[in-house]
């Protein structure tokens, strides 16, 4: 969205409010309005938080306007502003448990919950994936790990 104020053109962008605000762009030497949308336009703001916490040079110069000098000079000029909070993001994202393993570890809860020793509970769960059973619900891991121990196998 744009507005006119003065006769100049005021480059506004709305945020979501559960998204978190862009960083400053504007504040990069080298950087308008124009090069700035682009970056924005070109990844998702926790993708370019993510970036420039890990120097990651090669990512933003794939976007379009966007040269490896211009990335590294966000990357100098923007690495103290993105913060601590940014890069403690960026590794939580990369260490966070796939839909698999919540599956499996709500399921091994479920089991603990049952009366059953956490050591069993794991082992039935993990054995359950390693035969096929990966992708279920964890209704259905609970399901099948009880007939399992049920069994004694």
């Amino acid at each position: 969205m744009s507005s006119v104020a003065d006769g100049k053109p005021i480059l506004v962008v709305e945020v979501e409010a559960d998204n978190p605000p862009p960083p400053r762009l504007h504040h990069v030497s080298g950087i308008g309005p124009k090069l700035a949308l682009a970056v924005l336009s070109g990844m998702s703001v926790n993708n370019f938080k993510s970036a420039v916490v890990n120097n990651d040079v090669a990512a933003l110069s794939k976007i379009s306007g966007l040269g490896k000098k211009t990335a590294e000079r966000i990357v100098l000029e923007l690495k103290d502003k993105v913060g601590v909070a940014a890069a403690w993001e960026a590794a939580s994202a990369i260490h966070a448990p796939t839909p698999e393993q919540e599956q499996a570890n709500e399921a091994v809860l479920a089991l603990i919950a049952l009366g059953y020793k956490q050591v069993d509970a794991h082992k039935a769960v993990r054995d359950l994936q390693e035969k096929g059973a990966a992708g279920k619900t964890a209704e259905e891991l609970v399901k099948l790990a009880l007939k399992r121990l049920a069994a004694g196998r």
